[in-house]
């Protein structure tokens, strides 16, 4: 029997070698049955409440599963492959399906058992529940904290935690930072706009929240949640606490942050973490509410529109690709934050280029005969049987008449009841639907013929292929992420700019078109196209 031990832990207050720990369990039971462990997949730092295909370990467990390279999983518990009840059982079953046992060292479980189903939804409730008392004492904790005048939050940009014995921990302003902070209020205060400023930041140098390069995200933020830096109201001595929860998303397992409701939220006055006045604080929200308006109000979160803008990246940093304007497609990096020299290319070009690629695939010669080949197949198909269809309706046809006028001559007899006016209400409409489906054109060897028809209707139509992918573009973007794979915009020395295409077949290098770009060195630059 070969055997597989998968192992995992999920905090920081855990060590590596909780790994080793589990693992040298496992392996004691396996020795004792004469099992062979043949592997070990482990997560570190992964939270019972992910799934488990969202795991890298729990990927390669998965995939060894499907494949069938191992006989029996042994784990700890049943709370190291998941804290999930639902997905649990999901999990479970899927092994039980290709015939892998489970079993547990510490619970006990067996899939073999005969209690397994009632011994697994025990064992998955309590461990739910766990999951959900941790959080809520964690909640609690963190909401003492506040209540003792400590930070119980992430360490906002502009600050540093200074650890107050073994209580909790307290903000003082890092001036360092602090000046970026009122150099950001400042500029936007004087009409710059956020993309400038974040150029500015790295050109000077000067190191994000993150420590990489400043991106509009980390400066604007979103006025509703209180985060960016413009929306922090920390800077302007008010900490508010419980705004927002994050909770994972059950199909993803990634953490998704929701906003609670106001009368939950916890504030109070700090005026000593204060780094913006209270001028250039309204100066800011002043502007900020009157783009709003003069903007019609439109948020982040916008449905993507465009065909290809994030499905690509840029040939020179590696950042994706978006659309720039409502003309190009461009760097993220080199529009929003000034880091890349950057490459553009008109969406309308770009699109027809990459879109190109799947069309010369249907239209060659190879695929039009299958194509036709296919088509002749079902049209010879439904010609074979169109003859015993045709007889089928006409007898079924002459059943119904007789039946629509038994019904009518005892609806003379009897008077309309309703049972009888229901018959007859069924029989009427399968009879008009027979008709319909008589008077339908039939297949025929001439139908067949017309194929070569069918094949020009059929260019036409890839002829015009992006405007139609865009009736549906969240589906279209889906299908040409797996169709595609990797694309990259890359310009050359003399800055035409190309596609490079590595998932599709083999590797492509197509021009997209034959531009001059000026790249302007400084602050804000924005590439100058000519022959657009």
């Amino acid at each position: 029997m070969r055997a597989i031990i998968y192992a995992r832990y999920s905090t920081d207050n855990q060590r590596e070698t909780s790994i080793d720990d589990q693992a040298r369990l496992c392996r004691v039971l396996a020795e004792r049955e004469g099992w062979t462990v043949t592997g070990v997949h482990a997560d570190n730092r992964v939270s019972g409440s992910t799934p488990v295909s969202a795991r890298p370990g729990g990927t390669a467990l998965l995939a060894d599963a499907l494949a069938e390279r191992f006989d029996v999983l042994l784990i700890e518990g049943l709370d190291r492959l998941s804290r999930d009840l639902i997905e649990q059982e999901r999990v479970v079953r899927r092994l039980e399906h290709v015939g892998i046992r489970l079993v547990g060292i510490s619970d006990g479980y067996d899939s073999q058992s005969q209690a397994r189903k009632l011994h697994r939804g025990m064992r998955g409730l309590i461990n739910e529940i766990y999951l959900d008392d941790l959080r809520a004492k964690v909640h609690r904790g963190l909401d003492g904290q506040f209540a003792r005048g400590f930070f119980a939050g992430g360490l906002p940009y502009g600050y540093r935690s200074v650890a107050v014995g073994e209580d909790g921990h307290r903000l003082e302003i890092d001036e360092t930072q602090a000046r970026w902070v009122r150099f950001i209020f400042e500029q936007y205060a004087a009409g710059h706009g956020c993309r400038t400023i974040a150029c500015e930041l790295n050109r000077r140098g000067v190191s994000s929240p993150r420590g990489s390069s400043w991106a509009v995200s980390a400066i604007y933020g979103n006025r509703a949640k209180g985060c960016g830096i413009l929306n922090n109201d920390l800077y302007h001595g008010l900490y508010v606490w419980n705004r927002s929860q994050f909770q994972p998303d059950p199909e993803t397992g990634k953490r998704k942050r929701r906003e609670r409701p106001a009368h939950e939220w916890r504030r109070r006055e700090t005026p000593e973490l204060c780094i913006v006045p209270e001028a250039l604080w309204q100066t800011v929200k002043h502007r900020q509410e009157t783009r709003r308006i003069v903007g019609g109000g439109r948020g982040r979160g916008r449905p993507v529109s465009t065909l290809l803008g994030g499905l690509m990246t840029c040939g020179i940093c590696g950042a994706p690709v978006v659309a720039v304007d409502a003309r190009r497609y461009g760097c993220s990096h080199a529009h929003d934050r000034g880091v890349c020299r950057g490459v553009y290319a008109t969406r309308q070009a770009t699109e027809r280029t990459v879109l190109s690629i799947i069309v010369d695939d249907m239209l060659a010669p190879a695929a039009l005969a299958a194509l036709q080949a296919d088509v002749r197949a079902v049209q010879r198909e439904q010609l074979e049987t169109a003859g015993a269809r045709h007889k089928t309706r006409g007898t079924r046809s002459a059943q119904i008449e007789r039946e629509i006028a038994h019904l009518t001559d005892a609806i003379a007899i009897m008077g309309l009841s309703e049972a009888l006016r229901t018959r007859l209400v069924a029989a009427e409409a399968e009879h008009r639907q027979l008709v319909v489906e008589e008077a339908a054109v039939p297949v025929t060897e001439e139908t067949i013929d017309e194929i070569p028809n069918l094949l020009s209707e059929y260019r036409e139509l890839l002829a015009d292929m992006p405007a139609a992918l865009r009736e549906d573009v969240p589906r279209t973007r889906s299908i040409l992420r797996d169709i595609l794979g990797p694309v990259r915009l890359v310009p050359d020395k003399y800055n035409d700019v190309y596609a490079e295409v590595d998932g599709y077949g083999e590797a492509l290098k197509i021009p997209i078109n034959s531009t001059l770009t000026k790249v302007v060195a400084g602050v804000g630059f924005e590439p100058t196209t000519f022959g657009l």
